[in-house]
């Protein structure tokens, strides 16, 4: 298995599809680690297991969990409503914490990944400066004012915006700033100490910069920095390493960060979405789930993609394996993500 994925993602950065790492662990061991392509391309910094990506839309699920340690501590509840945030906004006072963390509340997202692809992302910033949004409040203007697509509770739809509203709600209830609460209830209790939020204008070690690859002429490079928010948000980009992720992962399913209720509950699907194939997605809180036909859960997780960001977290209780892949380039870590998966069911899981 281990030669199969090693050529696969070999071949990858040949051609430059991938810059980043891959880490698999089973059974909470590492069992393969490769880091390819370079953090700084101007320098040629090569990137290695110590570099700290941008996670894009992996930040999920650290809100998903920030907000059900509040619900534990009767801060929060899934019934609590945006209604508690006092928004004089177009968003339904009704729409629940549980609506927003399994995006069914039916709110107009600020960026519709499901009709657009994702390098449009970029396109936001230029009538609104990306350097203008630092706070999660700032996001209100791009969504808040526009009527709701479906009435809350309806359907699944995947929504950013939902996870911003999250966010403001962690605020609330918790007395810190979004950042604040994660750094201290997540990343310290993790013992994540290689994962903050960062700003593009400050200087820290061991991080990946962002690429954009520019088509013609063949070969160049642009950097992602106003193609993002620059701090990050609590829908996405939070800085960390492969290896804090795996760590991550392994106490949420030990119930190390939750309550053996809430534990329970964040790593079951609770929504469904669609069916492709053989194949049955459906979605819980802050990760999708994969399921075959008999119901059994292939997968659990979340994609990361921004612009310059292409990042993958999975686990395959099946057979008890994690798959990370941290990338620092557009759209690279999909492709490789599903043939990695195609080894892991081939040699494990079948």
């Amino acid at each position: 298995m281990l030669e199969s994925i090693d050529s696969v993602i070999e071949s990858a950065a040949r051609e430059e599809s991938f810059s980043g790492v891959v880490l698999l662990k089973k059974g909470g061991e590492h069992f393969y680690s490769k880091a390819v392509g370079f953090a700084n391309r101007s320098h040629k910094v090569p990137n290695t297991l110590e570099t700290r990506f941008n996670t894009a839309s992996i930040t999920k699920v650290f809100t998903a969990v920030s907000v059900l340690q509040l619900i534990e501590r009767k801060k929060l509840s899934f019934e609590t409503t945006v209604r508690d945030l006092h928004l004089d906004t177009h968003i339904p006072d009704e729409v629940t914490v549980y609506q927003l963390l399994t995006h069914t509340s039916g709110i107009t997202d600020y960026f519709d990944e499901s009709e657009e692809d994702v390098s449009s992302f970029e396109n936001l910033w230029k009538e609104k400066p990306n350097y203008s949004v630092r706070r999660l409040k700032d996001f209100l203007p791009l969504f808040a004012d526009e009527s709701p697509i479906l009435p809350p509770g309806k359907e699944f739809r995947y929504s950013n915006a939902g996870y911003i509203l999250l966010g403001l709600l962690i605020e609330m209830a918790s007395g810190l700033s979004y950042f604040d609460y994660v750094r201290e209830n997540i990343f310290e209790k993790a013992l994540m100490r290689d994962s903050d939020f960062i700003s593009f204008e400050e200087v820290h070690h061991n991080v990946a910069e962002g690429y954009i690859p520019v088509s013609i002429p063949k070969g160049k490079w642009r950097r992602n920095i106003y193609a993002t928010p620059p701090y990050g948000a609590s829908d996405g980009g939070a800085f960390t390493t492969a290896g804090d992720l795996a760590h991550f992962m392994g106490l949420l399913r030990n119930g190390e960060l939750l309550c053996d209720d809430l534990t329970k509950e964040i790593l079951i699907p609770h929504v469904d979405d669609e069916v492709v194939g053989d194949n049955v997605w459906k979605y819980g809180f802050g990760m999708w789930f994969l399921l075959n036909k008999r119901n059994d859960i292939i997968r659990y997780g979340l994609p990361g993609e921004d612009p310059g960001v292409s990042c993958r977290l999975f686990y395959y209780p099946l057979c008890d394996i994690d798959v990370i892949i941290l990338g620092n380039q557009s759209d690279c870590a999909g492709s490789l993500g599903w043939k990695i998966h195609d080894v892991i069911m081939e040699k494990n899981c079948s």
